[in-house]
């Protein structure tokens, strides 16, 4: 069963002017993180706009991604959608296209009792062979995983590990507790990647790695070698592009930053906006400062 360990990029989706996939941009992205050293990809998440994609769509992206890894680095492939049926349908079809992992958030719109995520876990996890990565991000799909209904999942001998997007470093702690060893605790909140790993975590899935490639692995790097203070420096070159994500909705910043630093990303979905004047200006200041510190 793979090892789900390391810095692994929660890629955005480029789009073209029209919305539509941008495939040349896609591969791009797919040979500017392997060449970074990143230890995995991660397509349609949250980042990737999965939310606003169609059920071919996010096949095509799936396959763009692995077609270009040629199994350079594994593939985690977003499979979650808001039902069951739907969610075993695309994780068949993934599994088919020979993704390596794959991710599942929780349903979303309804809340969810725990028997009820658990039940919808165990039936996807019952439907493929792929290691699955369970994805909690509460804030956006209005359910949470509590750490008793991780620990029961972990049991199944396929779901190996969890993107905590919790944003409690708490919660983590209590995760990291509750499971057995070979189960990986991922950090999905980029400001707890560092202190994540110092507690037993095992990496991170990172949006600001669509940025930082380097920066966010050598974080990991430097602490698998002890070099603490080193990996706190790299921490810490996140803080400002964390703080800008607050100028725009999701992943609108992400992507005018890609664009502002010649890499072609398009726009986010409709109804998502693009940023504003202001908010531009701030994002284009803010990769003035990093270029002038030789991080961009």
């Amino acid at each position: 069963m793979l090892e789900v360990k390391g810095i692994i990029p929660a890629m955005v989706t480029p789009f073209n002017s029209q919305e539509e996939i941008d495939e040349k941009a896609l591969r791009e992205m797919v040979n500017r993180y392997i060449e970074a050293g990143v230890h995995g990809l991660f397509c349609l998440g949250t980042n990737g706009e999965f939310f606003n994609l169609s059920f071919e769509e996010k096949l095509t992206v799936a396959q763009i991604v692995i077609d270009e890894t040629e199994g350079r680095v594994p593939v985690y492939a977003g499979a979650g959608c808001p039902g069951t049926s739907e969610t075993r349908r695309l994780a068949q079809r993934l599994e088919q296209a020979g993704a390596d992992a794959l991710s599942v958030i929780t349903p979303y719109f309804l809340t969810y009792t725990q028997p009820e995520l658990q039940y919808h876990f165990e039936a996807v996890a019952g439907d493929t062979s792929l290691p699955i990565v369970l994805y909690t991000i509460p804030a956006r799909t209005g359910n949470t995983l509590t750490v008793q209904t991780v620990a029961k999942l972990a049991e199944l001998p396929n779901i190996v590990g969890i993107k905590d997007s919790s944003g409690s470093f708490d919660n983590i702690l209590q995760l990291i507790d509750r499971t057995p060893d070979s189960f990986s605790v991922l950090a999905g909140t980029d400001s707890l990647i560092l202190s994540g790993l110092m507690s037993g975590a095992k990496g991170a899935i990172a949006a600001t790695a669509n940025i930082f490639p380097s920066t966010v692995v050598s974080i990991y790097e430097h602490w698998s070698r002890g070099e603490y203070e080193q990996a706190e420096q790299a921490q810490r070159v996140l803080r400002e592009l964390r703080a800008a994500f607050a100028l725009g909705t999701l992943p609108s910043v992400l992507k005018a930053v890609l664009e502002e630093i010649g890499l072609s990303a398009g726009p986010s979905r409709r109804p998502v906006a693009p940023l504003t004047p202001q908010a531009l200006k701030e994002v284009r200041q803010m990769v003035a400062n990093y270029t002038e510190r030789g991080l961009l």
